[in-house]
């Protein structure tokens, strides 16, 4: 595989660390990097080959058990790139960053977002949890605080006092959420990916995320379910 792939150049190299520290990069901010190294490192770039440029990186990391993802945010429906680890599940990957009740007060918040009907949690919500932690428990105050902390890092994302899951996150736990929520987590019916924030049919209960939602029903003027054809009854955003 490695032999047949593109040669890693040094500007492939420049590329991987600077996702690297960002962590997830929206599609147009990759695309002006790409050109970037392109150009920095004098290789032919060429614009529409971000992906096969990306997946020259994703040959080489392979060994590695990391990999360079494209996903799409549930917010506007925009491309993202991601750096994920496969070889461990963020969970772990999580425990060497936080203490052992801060990644409590994580599981409990993506319990309440994934079992919520829209995808969010409020903070009182959560804060609500604080003196129920087993492992130790935490005052408001300090919850805040981890809770800004998860937001920084791109594990939540908030709202107006409302979190939600941040698209890295989605991006990098997917596999996670599926087989840790089965029954309750949901494949978007449209693009087949992971539906945090989505619309659910009140018949047959598939979902859509919103963008996915938008851009489905755009020609009808009556939605109908695309699975039970049944009237959809949400808002279409």
């Amino acid at each position: 595989n490695i032999a047949m792939a593109a040669q890693m150049t040094d500007s492939h190299r420049r590329f991987l660390q600077v996702l690297m520290s960002h962590g997830i990069m929206e599609g147009s901010e990759a695309r002006k990097l790409h050109r970037h190294c392109c150009e920095i490192h004098k290789v032919y770039y060429a614009h529409d080959k971000l992906d096969d440029f990306i997946n020259t990186i994703n040959v080489h990391l392979q060994p590695l058990f990391m990999q360079i993802r494209k996903g799409t945010s549930e917010d506007d429906g925009r491309v993202h790139y991601a750096l994920v680890n496969l070889a461990e599940t963020e969970i772990t990957k999580m425990a060497s960053d936080y203490t052992e009740n801060e990644l409590e007060l994580f599981r409990k918040t993506m319990d309440l977002i994934i079992l919520s009907e829209n995808g969010f949690a409020s903070s009182t919500e959560i804060l609500n949890f604080t003196d129920q932690l087993k492992s130790k428990k935490m005052k408001k105050k300090e919850a805040e605080q981890v809770l800004k902390l998860f937001v920084e890092d791109k594990w939540l994302s908030e709202r107006n006092g409302e979190y939600t899951l941040h698209t890295r996150c989605i991006m990098e736990m997917e596999q996670y959420i599926l087989s840790n929520y089965q029954g309750v987590a949901r494949k978007c019916n449209i693009c087949h990916s992971l539906a945090i924030q989505s619309q659910v049919c009140e018949t047959c209960g598939i979902g859509m995320h919103l963008p996915c939602v938008g851009k489905y029903f755009k020609a009808q003027s009556e939605p109908h379910c695309p699975h039970c054809n049944d009237f959809w009854p949400h808002e279409i955003p």
